[in-house]
């Protein structure tokens, strides 16, 4: 858009090929950064306006904590938490690094370097390690919990994205998104078992504990897949009504949350079924969802840094906010023992990266 605009500009200034005077060569560049301010200034509303388009709603929770975090300001990606050991896993996509904070403390204790643009990070506590994917080598980089130590990197297609954990199986599922495929890891020796063709592009997958199977976001189909982690056959796939690009998934005991950044949307279905219990409007672009389910409260991160809270206490739950957080605060992840929620920002209001600590307003100041 601002193409068009810089050369009609130049063009209104024209004179033919006549030698401009002093003053009007001066008076072109004015002219010429005005109008691009004003278009910037248009292109910031627009976007705004359909970022908020459904309606601000004031978000029901309190700044607990902004920490410093290490590295330039760059876009992170994932991020994940185990509670007991009080450690925060953070992807730092642009600094291909992983960050790890004591939330205890609240302090960063360790920066592992050389992951390149690391995207997914889970924690599998009762093995003592980290698993992380590295699109910039098409490899899962599996780590030691406690030290830190990088004890493997497995190749795992052409962009490792998403990860989860099947404890029915030992292994470790990583989205290949581009490629169109779950890459199937054993966890304990981090070799690679199996590959499960989508059909299409991989979004987010989580196992579903209650029926002992994997759901996969097929994010360019609109649909679920459900597969069987052990013999891995693909049992269904669901249609997702009234999605486009399904690409967040989070699931609860009864529910399958499905977010969709093609149209805003927060589609509902009702598990084992996978039959629509409802949707919501949330912000532009969703990514990340976290569950805090002692206090029944999902979040939903957005790319444009709109953050949504639903209340999961109904069927298809209840907007309960919906606001700016942060710019490009897409990333999401809570601890349900505390109800504090983290938001690693790319930029703070010191110009530098820092992790924001969120918790609900009913939620009692930690001492």
């Amino acid at each position: 858009m601002l193409r068009p605009l810089l050369h009609t500009c130049v063009m209104a200034t024209s004179d033919g090929g006549r030698q401009r005077s002093p003053v009007r060569r001066l008076w072109i560049p004015v002219r010429v950064g005005a109008l691009v301010v004003v278009a910037l200034v248009v292109i910031a509303v627009l976007v705004t306006y359909r970022s908020t388009s459904q309606g601000a709603i004031a978000l029901p929770l309190r700044k607990v904590a902004a920490i410093p975090l290490p590295g330039t300001g760059s876009r992170f990606d994932y991020a994940d938490l185990d509670p007991v050991a009080h450690r925060l896993w953070l992807a730092h996509l642009g600094d291909s690094a992983l960050v790890e904070v004591d939330t205890a403390s609240r302090r960063v204790v360790r920066t592992v370097p050389d992951m390149a643009n690391v995207t997914g990070v889970i924690v599998v506590p009762a093995l003592h390690r980290v698993f992380a994917s590295t699109p910039g080598t098409g490899q899962v980089v599996t780590l030691d919990e406690e030290t830190g130590a990088v004890l493997a990197r497995t190749p795992a297609g052409a962009y490792p994205d998403g990860l989860t954990y099947v404890p029915s199986t030992g292994q470790v599922w990583v989205s290949d998104e581009s490629g169109g495929v779950e890459t199937v890891l054993d966890a304990s020796t981090s070799s690679q078992v199996a590959t499960v063709a989508l059909g299409g592009e991989a979004g987010n997958v989580r196992y579903d504990a209650a029926d002992d199977r994997v759901l996969v976001s097929v994010q360019s189909r609109n649909e679920l897949v459900v597969i069987d982690p052990h013999a891995r056959p693909i049992q269904a796939r669901v249609q997702v009504p009234g999605c486009d690009h399904d690409h967040g998934l989070i699931l609860d005991q009864t529910r399958a949350f499905v977010a969709c950044d093609g149209n805003d949307t927060l589609v509902v279905l009702s598990l084992p079924g996978l039959t629509r219990l409802g949707s919501q409007q949330i912000g532009h672009e969703p990514d990340v969802l976290a569950l805090d389910p002692p206090r029944r409260l999902l979040y939903v991160a957005s790319e444009s840094g709109i953050l949504t809270t639903i209340n999961t206490t109904t069927r298809a739950g209840r907007v309960t906010g919906r606001d700016m957080l942060g710019d490009n605060a897409h990333i999401v992840a809570v601890d349900p023992s505390t109800g504090e929620a983290y938001f690693p920002l790319r930029t703070g209001p010191r110009g530098r990266p820092e992790l924001l600590i969120e918790t609900p307003t009913d939620v009692q100041a930690k001492s």
